[in-house]
């Protein structure tokens, strides 16, 4: 009783060690933002803000088909220019370097909710969203951080270049050069660039990637299976360049669309690996059989695909409640070579535009 007593103690007493820069900083960037929105709706030229839409794209392919996608999760192949092109990109959405990106993240997959976690959506919609940015980790998320393989992105020149440089890279390529573009090309005053293409371009690219962590975790459907907390949002979909089908994502994290369908208009990221494929800088592109994931929904599904919905399927999924197969649960791989992923997953897994 003492030592569940001490417990909750140590507890309470983590969940209150703030990061006052971090919060100060935030405070800032989101000051900054709305006065860029003022500036927009006032004095700036619309162009300005085209140019900032423009830079949030390419920071977002940084972060989606570069740091999730590819170093993440191992989804597929990228040659030397293009994993040059995304490292920029993700250098240009500044969320911290690709090896602690990936690093958190593989760590969320692995323990999804529980104090390994590091944006635990069991502790609230603004804890997942941006709190967990303002406080202390919880020693559990070092604890296990330290024990994901990251050899993958230690043998990447690209990723240790980054992570080297990253201080001189990141303010360059996320604030000045963003800043300058408008003010030396478009003839756009220096302060209406620097707080729209700058901060308001930056805080906006930040709160998508934020809303993965939160809103897909908290509301949505959950079509593949109904025992985790990540969902289905369009919404977060369309926001973060298709990284809102989460339900999709947890269950089937090596698939390189993070979604069972190949449509762009919600998914803007596979729409640019698919291109980047076509020019061959993108290969061994993996995703997962229909065989595999028609089984998965009537195993565990909440009901919401149509393959639930089907009154023929009704007998299979029987069947599937009560017999084992190959197709077990993988809420619990972080991507495509983590140690737990089983081998026949692999075997039945499609790969195109593959490369010996």
């Amino acid at each position: 009783e003492r030592r569940t007593s001490t417990r909750v103690v140590e507890e309470e007493s983590y969940k209150t060690r703030y990061v006052w820069k971090n919060i100060i900083v935030f405070l800032y960037l989101h000051l900054a933002a709305l006065y860029g929105i003022y500036l927009q709706l006032t004095v700036a030229r619309y162009i300005t803000f085209g140019v900032a839409l423009m830079l949030g794209f390419c920071g977002g392919m940084g972060i989606t088909a570069g740091a999730h996608r590819l170093w993440s999760h191992k989804s597929y192949k990228a040659k030397l220019p293009l994993r040059a092109l995304l490292m920029i990109f993700q250098t240009l959405a500044f969320q911290n370097h690709i090896f602690e990106w990936v690093r958190d993240h593989r760590v969320h997959h692995k323990f999804t909710d529980t104090n390994a976690d590091p944006h635990n959506s069991r502790r609230g919609f603004f804890f997942s969203h941006m709190g967990w940015l303002m406080t202390k980790k919880h020693p559990d998320v070092k604890e296990k951080g330290a024990s994901v393989d990251m050899s993958d992105l230690e043998a990447d020149p690209v990723v240790m270049f980054q992570k080297k440089y990253y201080g001189i890279l990141m303010p360059v390529f996320c604030f000045i050069i963003p800043a300058l573009i408008p003010y030396f090309f478009l003839g756009e005053t220096f302060s209406n660039s620097w707080y729209i293409t700058s901060m308001l371009r930056y805080v906006l690219s930040l709160h998508g990637t934020w809303l993965v962590n939160s809103a897909a975790h908290l509301w949505g459907m959950k079509p593949y299976d109904k025992n985790i907390s990540p969902a289905n949002n369009i919404f977060v979909a369309i926001y973060a360049y298709g990284e809102g089908w989460h339900n999709y994502h947890h269950v089937f994290p090596w698939d390189y669309k993070t979604s069972e369908f190949g449509t762009y208009t919600t998914n803007v990221t596979t729409a640019f690996i698919d291109f980047f494929s076509k020019l061959g800088l993108a290969y061994d592109l993996k995703t997962v059989s229909e065989d595999m994931i028609r089984k998965r929904i009537l195993r565990t599904g909440d009901g919401s695909h149509e393959y639930s919905r089907n009154k023929r399927e009704e007998e299979l999924r029987q069947m599937l409640m009560s017999d084992h197969d190959h197709y077990h649960d993988q809420n619990m791989v972080w991507g495509w070579d983590d140690n737990d992923m089983d081998e026949e997953d692999k075997k039945f897994a499609k790969i195109y535009n593959k490369e010996d």
